[in-house]
């Protein structure tokens, strides 16, 4: 059987780099072998859940590259789930119960006083039929999910060899007193219904894991397998908060970061050093979710920025052509590549080479003796070594004294690309009026 993973992105806000990071595990993942990945959104909470965000998520999927094989929403599938539950009350293991969240939480204090762990002690079970049927007249129950009192185990896909007491486990409310379904039921009737065969996810979500498992035998379907990776901290090593910053992905997009730099260093992210990949094909084929088994990663948006001038400068023109500015073609792209951090950057040295600026002199005789020495067009790469060589026998100077003057006279700027590759686009004129200290 092929890998076949899902995502499953509520729609009440943004996608963040949290959410990337888990969809382009399971992505990878099922990529390696050719298999299939499914789009789950979790639109259940009718009164946040909006179009608006739905949009917004599949746009900052594509923009990943991270394209599903099949998309389903939760609000239409609440047949199935009813279906599934009135099973798993028919088999006695869903039970009706009906304590106010105010004699639950007064219940857990008295536990936590005593030295006992806070699970619920199953006290509806205790009641016969004719007190049921009066607190049923009372109002609707919550419907909780009995779980077995062994140990349960699996093998993590990232964790390893895993197991959690189900005696240490509250049963799970499946069923809100108001009809609504928890994630828990709603969850695994889909990667039942959809075949899923591995569920990738936080490593929040491994309490949830023994109950899940019990929930997949009690509808006798196949159970998964799971992987929980760690989940991403800051540079500080607390948990990602909007304390953080701004780690949308439609923010990041918009502050010039590259869908394939975040892809890159998200494949990576507490795995080994960062190094930026051109394609997804390349970062599925090295893509080990075992590795991903330490502490919490930590996520650097100035790692970040790293590796996105480090992408920048492996792309060819024709992967960024539609997205430069009006009149930055390919010399001036493969001139610049090398010296940004992101690629709207690249309209100032347009500017730079192709409008006039005004010049800054440092050394005014130097300048005017580079100018006097300035070759005939056509220029070429060849054109500034001949041509500083030139300046330096006639004025005497070399090293900084000689480069960091003609930089200036000639961009405006400290530092940037290869006066060698920069010379050309500038052109003569340009060049002749700026080293004049003249506007140009």
């Amino acid at each position: 059987m092929s890998r076949r993973v899902r995502i499953a992105p509520s729609p009440t806000g943004r996608l963040h780099i949290g959410n990337a990071y888990i969809a382009l595990a399971n992505w990878l993942y099922a990529r390696q072998e050719g298999g299939w990945f499914l789009l789950r959104l979790d639109d259940t909470d009718r009164e946040r859940s909006t179009a608006e965000f739905t949009e917004g998520i599949e746009r900052d999927l594509r923009w990943l590259g991270l394209i599903w094989d099949e998309k389903a929403h939760q609000s239409a599938r609440f047949a199935r789930y009813a279906e599934a539950a009135e099973r798993l009350k028919a088999s006695g293991r869903l039970y009706p119960c009906f304590e106010t969240s105010e004699e639950l939480s007064l219940k857990r204090k008295l536990q936590l006083q005593r030295g006992e762990p806070p699970v619920y002690d199953r006290a509806a079970l205790k009641l016969s039929e004719a007190e049921r049927a009066r607190l049923q007249a009372a109002g609707p129950p919550h419907w909780r999910f009995k779980l077995s009192s062994g140990i349960r185990k699996w093998t993590d896909l990232v964790r390893g060899a895993q197991q959690i007491d189900e005696a240490s486990q509250s049963d799970p409310v499946l069923i809100r007193a108001d009809g609504s379904y928890l994630y828990t039921l709603t969850s695994v009737v889909d990667d039942i219904d959809f075949t899923i065969s591995a569920v990738i996810r936080g490593a929040d979500h491994v309490t949830n894991t023994g109950a899940q498992i019990e929930l997949f035998m009690a509808l006798d379907a196949p159970i998964p397998h799971f992987g929980h990776l760690p989940l991403l901290s800051d540079t500080a090593g607390a948990g990602l908060s909007k304390r953080t910053g701004s780690l949308s992905l439609s923010d990041l997009r918009e502050q010039g970061i590259e869908a394939l730099a975040i892809d890159s260093y998200l494949a990576r992210i507490g795995a080994g050093a960062h190094e930026p990949r051109t394609s997804l094909a390349e970062l599925a084929e090295e893509f080990d979710i075992a590795a991903f088994h330490g502490g919490s990663p930590r996520f650097d948006l100035g790692e970040l920025l790293h590796l996105n001038a480090g992408l920048l400068r492996l792309l060819p023109y024709g992967a960024v052509a539609e997205r430069l500015p009006p009149g930055a073609d390919e010399a001036l792209w493969l001139a610049v590549r090398g010296n940004i951090q992101r690629l709207a950057e690249v309209e100032e040295w347009r500017r730079i080479c192709r409008e006039a600026i005004e010049p800054r002199i440092e050394d005014a005789e130097l300048c005017l003796a580079a100018a006097r020495l300035l070759p005939h067009e056509p220029w070429d790469e060849t054109t500034w070594s001949r041509w500083a060589a030139a300046v330096k026998r006639d004025v005497d100077k070399g090293g900084r004294a000689l480069f960091h003057p003609l930089r200036l006279a000639l961009t405006g700027r400290e530092n940037g690309p290869e006066l060698k590759l920069l010379l050309p686009l500038i052109g003569r004129a340009r060049a002749a009026a700026r080293l004049q200290g003249l506007k140009g």
